[in-house]
């Protein structure tokens, strides 16, 4: 079996007016991601989701020509199977070979940003095609599963102090959730402010509702700590990147001030940058987003790393719908995950690119167990919303 093309679009989808919503991002207008499409010679289809952006947050043209004229390219007339080989080569470049021969990575220049998306995408898409070539779900071929369903989380949170108690409590209504995570940070102004609509959410909530809050990395670290301060007594089940991702000491001054457990990794590409995480003690939840640091492959090492040091996986799954299946099975199948990101804010990337409904029913979100990443891909969907340039 042998690669036949490879064919990578910019999906924008439109956000309905009334379901928008606003945070330090702007404004979320539509929801954009880069889809790529992998053939084989025996007519099996891979699906795969590279990322740049938040949401409508940025540019995917650059992303999309650089799979489609350079990293797409490379990978034609390759054995999908060899999954490993071609994520090292592709990390490596032209000295792809001597990497292989010494035992050592000796990776490209630009080894961060794009080049990781890229990668991320024609990983996912390649364990796809080898799913569907076996007749087997991802899970089985990484492992095997730990559940059929696991517990899942909504994903949202963007109302002011007077509203975001009845946003929240919407959410657990809607899929049964016993966990809900809010927006904090820039988007509020002040550490005060964030704070006041925390402890808000949790006096709408009550004591036995998880409630995770999201700064974005907005925060200094110098407000990070007065804001977890001010929350002290909510309870919450984590602190996502209080401060950004560059500052990884900051981080670890952060954690080292608060009891809340901090969670961080959606910007972060590789299982490299999260050894920094971890050797820094910067985190206790990892969150890899499959689209931009390294596809299923790396965050089953990422998932390694934090079951090496007691540490939760929790990945980003803020997505489309490749990104979001390839993230269900990474959860599946890794020791370390206890919990799926499922996005409440208007996503059509997710439910309008799925022929299959995807839904949470009593807090828990089904394992797919048809082959490949288990997507019945919208063709027509992307035909309609694939944007030039």
């Amino acid at each position: 079996m042998r690669i036949t093309s490879a064919q990578a679009w910019w999906v924008q989808i439109p956000i309905e007016a009334d379901k928008q919503h606003v945070s330090d991002f702007g404004r979320l207008r539509t929801f954009d991601a880069a889809i790529l499409r992998l053939e084989t010679d025996d007519g099996l289809v891979g699906w795969g989701e590279a990322k740049n952006a938040a949401g409508s947050a940025g540019s995917y043209g650059t992303l999309v020509h650089l799979l489609n004229h350079e990293f797409g390219p490379r990978v034609i007339g390759r054995d999908p199977a060899d999954i490993t080989w071609i994520w090292e080569d592709l990390y490596n470049g032209v000295r792809a070979e001597k990497a292989r021969i010494s035992g050592q990575g000796m990776p490209e220049l630009a080894r961060r940003g794009m080049t990781i998306a890229a990668i991320s995408a024609i990983d996912i898409a390649l364990w796809d095609i080898l799913g569907k070539s076996d007749g087997k779900p991802v899970w089985q071929l990484l492992g095997g599963r730990k559940a059929d369903r696991l517990r899942a989380y909504a994903s949202g949170g963007w109302a002011d102090k007077d509203n975001i108690g009845d946003q929240l409590q919407g959410y657990v209504s809607k899929g049964g959730f016993d966990g809900v995570k809010m927006r904090v940070g820039a988007m509020d102004g002040t550490p005060h402010r964030s704070a006041e609509r925390v402890i808000a959410a949790r006096h709408a909530l009550g004591p036995d509702v998880d409630l995770m809050v999201d700064a974005h990395g907005t925060f200094s670290v110098a407000d990070a700590k007065r804001f977890a301060y001010l929350v002290r007594d909510c309870d919450l089940a984590w602190f996502e990147e209080p401060v950004t991702g560059d500052d990884k000491t900051g981080m670890a001054e952060v954690r080292a001030a608060t009891h809340v457990p901090i969670s961080a990794g959606e910007s972060e590409a590789t299982r490299f940058d999260f050894r920094e995480l971890i050797v820094g003690r910067c985190a206790d939840i990892l969150q890899p987003d499959p689209a931009c640091c390294g596809g299923i492959s790396e965050v089953m090492r990422i998932g390694t790393l934090a079951s090496s040091f007691n540490l939760r996986l929790a990945p980003h799954l803020w997505a489309g719908a490749p990104c979001f299946f390839a993230g269900l099975h990474a959860c599946a199948a890794s020791p370390a995950s206890f919990t799926v990101e499922f996005s409440l804010g208007a996503n059509p990337m997710i439910h309008d690119l799925s022929r299959n409904k995807v839904a949470v029913s009593d807090g828990m979100i089904a394992i797919p167990e048809t082959p490949g990443i288990g997507l019945d891909m919208n063709v027509e969907t992307i035909e309609k919303f694939a944007k030039d340039g």
